[in-house]
């Protein structure tokens, strides 16, 4: 990102020079569909960022434009705030959470630019409205709670934009930390930082097949994680979620859920199992042991949770081919997206060539391939 050139732009527009910030997108590292049953994870930044331009202004009006869209979007603060389904709604959204929060918005001109992979798993999502909740704040001179912000673009994906996600992409997105990762207890929101090796690189491959979230299939594994938990508190009394299961409970009661129910809640149960292990592994600098997790992870979202891909189980079953590799599983919601793989620095770039070479040959399709050390969440730059 050139800053200068992107503040340059903005004046073009706008005929006013702008402060400029940015937020990150995401990868998770262990802990996939655990966030919204209240379980743990644990996601890291990456060096991939949303980046903002705005100016306050004094009248009730907000525009904003985006470099990767054509079609402006003017809204009127005081006016009827609701979704185009558009790109625009996960700034709105968050103007409309601002707002209902109680706290008052000046009007301003927004210039984005996001260099996060829509589409792909890594949560460019969040990172817009991350970016927007956070610059909105501080331009109209409020302290920035970041765990309030988080909860707050929760929000607005969960009732304006209609994605029923939980609290971990707006969390890691507001409080990522460089060289961290951060488990996260998506309960009480308590986290803890765990270092990343600073031998290892993080490794996102985008198999180049997008998921469709909204479409409903992640929204059909809550419905179906949600029936289980009802079905489960008649024998187990006082359960709020899934988090509140223990294996032995699950497979005690095994014989009253449906097939289908079954294996969701398994796969959740299990992967928050996991999580911790994986988190004392990073403690312990165990990364064998953290890359038996991630594999055991991948396995468990394929057959168990049904989320994966042709694609991404090609792109996990290379990667774990070659030299270097540490670990390797899909991450994100799935049905397409990435895979992260923790890979020996010293082998980062040949990993990165050898699996786009392979994963051609396989399908048919170029991947897309970044190397990332872990970054710092949301902040302003000029």
């Amino acid at each position: 990102m050139q800053i200068e050139s992107f503040q340059q732009e903005f004046q073009k527009i706008y005929g006013r020079r702008p402060e400029v910030y940015r937020a990150p997108g995401r990868v998770n590292l262990i802990g996939e569909h655990t966030d919204y049953n209240d379980g743990f994870v644990m996601p890291a930044a990456i060096n991939f960022f949303t980046w903002l331009a705005i100016s306050r202004r004094s009248d009730a009006t907000i525009n904003i434009r985006s470099r990767a869209f054509s079609e402006p979007v003017t809204i009127v603060l005081n006016g009827d705030l609701r979704p185009r389904h558009a790109w625009s709604d996960y700034v709105v959204g968050i103007i409309d959470q601002i707002r209902q929060s109680g706290k008052k918005l000046a009007g301003a001109d927004i210039l984005i630019q996001s260099e996060v992979p829509m589409g792909s798993g890594l949560s460019s999502s969040a990172a817009i409205e991350v970016a927007a909740g956070f610059s909105l704040l501080s331009t109209n001179q409020y302290a920035v709670d970041r765990t309030e912000l988080a909860l707050l673009c929760q929000r607005a994906e969960n009732l304006f934009v209609g994605m029923r996600c939980g609290i971990m992409d707006q969390f890691i997105s507001c409080n990522g930390t460089v060289d961290h990762a951060l488990m996260l207890d998506c309960r009480s929101l308590d986290f803890r930082l765990l270092p990343l090796a600073p031998s290892s690189r993080m490794v996102i491959c985008n198999t180049m097949v997008k998921h469709e979230h909204a479409s409903g299939e992640y929204n059909k594994r809550r419905d179906e994680c949600e029936t289980g938990v009802l079905i489960l508190r008649e024998f187990i009394p006082g359960i709020r979620a899934l988090r509140d299961v223990s294996t032995r409970q699950l497979e005690q009661y095994r014989e009253k859920l449906p097939e289908t129910i079954y294996r969701r809640c398994r796969h959740v149960v299990t992967e928050n199992d996991r999580v911790q292990r994986a988190a004392k592994g990073l403690e312990q600098h165990d990364m064998k042991q953290f890359g038996t997790l991630m594999a055991q992870s991948h396995a468990s979202l394929r057959d168990d949770y049904e989320v994966s891909s042709r694609e991404l189980d090609s792109m996990v079953e290379i990667a774990n081919r070659q030299p270097g590799i540490l670990g390797a599983r899909m991450t994100g919601g799935g049905f397409g997206g990435c895979t992260i793989n923790l890979v020996e620095a010293s082998h980062a770039e040949t990993f990165r060539d050898n699996v786009a070479e392979e994963y051609k040959r396989a399908t048919g399709l170029s991947p897309e391939i970044y190397i990332s050390t872990a970054a710092d969440g949301a902040n302003q730059v000029q």
